[in-house]
């Protein structure tokens, strides 16, 4: 199995201590009418790290796990591993750099996911964040428009988006949304240790998560369509902060 792929893991003690540890995993399956032994356990195992269950029946399971011994529980882990926001200020600072994120407010679609972490890879973004609820599970098909970046850029799994962009106000961060309602992001001020926060498709920037932003920022449109899909419109901000780095250096 190749690192762009989902791990399959199969088996109620092995999905349970991966539960336990720091794999991240981005679904359960748990066969129709399973129960006793360790399943209660696992379940709330589950629950607590916010990972999505769905009851199949054991064909599903025995299709996902060919020639394994299931026990009627299949786990599909995540391609890489999440690291931590003290592992990204530790990159930036690694690198004598101001710490330049990348927060993404429930974005659901793979396509535009895997596109913003390929352009935050290239703009020298030094970690990526993704909300673990109601988010695109980092799959396979993220790994794959990535083409590759998911090796490189790291990835962090946050729960309450809320609160840690309070925690990133308080590291020293400036938190600026993309929004139609905002500014022309040409002229704001995108130096020194920048969050950019990208909306979900359709529906934007939570409301909540909106208040919180520092600035708010809208690029100019003057066709026919109103506005650019999240993955392009992060492209496009994430190389105005490079340009203003570089600018103002």
């Amino acid at each position: 199995m190749t690192q762009q792929a989902n791990e399959v893991i199969a088996g109620r003690n092995a999905v349970s201590e991966a539960l336990k540890g720091q794999r991240p995993l981005n679904k359960l399956y748990v066969q129709e009418g399973a129960h006793g032994g360790s399943l209660g356990e696992l379940l709330a195992l589950a629950k607590n790290k916010s990972v999505p269950v769905e009851n199949v029946k054991a064909e599903k399971l025995d299709k996902l796990a060919p020639g394994m011994r299931h026990q009627g529980v299949v786990a599909l882990a995540a391609p890489i591993a999440f690291q931590t926001l003290d592992d990204v200020f530790a990159k930036a600072a690694a690198k004598g750099e101001a710490p330049f994120l990348l927060l993404l407010d429930e974005l659901q679609d793979p396509q535009n996911v895997g596109a913003l972490i390929r352009t935050a890879d290239a703009a020298g973004v030094h970690g990526v964040l993704l909300p673990r609820r109601r988010s695109c599970p980092l799959n396979a098909v993220v790994a794959k428009i990535s083409a590759g970046a998911v090796e490189y850029v790291p990835v962090v799994q946050i729960g309450n988006i809320a609160q840690t962009m309070e925690e990133l106000k308080e590291r020293g961060c400036w938190l600026v949304g993309a929004d139609m309602d905002g500014v022309d992001f040409y002229a704001a001020n995108l130096t020194g240790p920048i969050v950019l926060v990208i909306g979900a498709e359709g529906k934007g920037l939570g409301r909540l998560v909106k208040q919180k932003c520092d600035d708010i920022v809208s690029l100019p449109m003057h066709g026919g369509v109103n506005s650019l899909n999240a993955s392009n419109a992060g492209a496009v901000l994430m190389y105005e902060v490079v340009r203003q780095r570089h600018l103002f250096q």
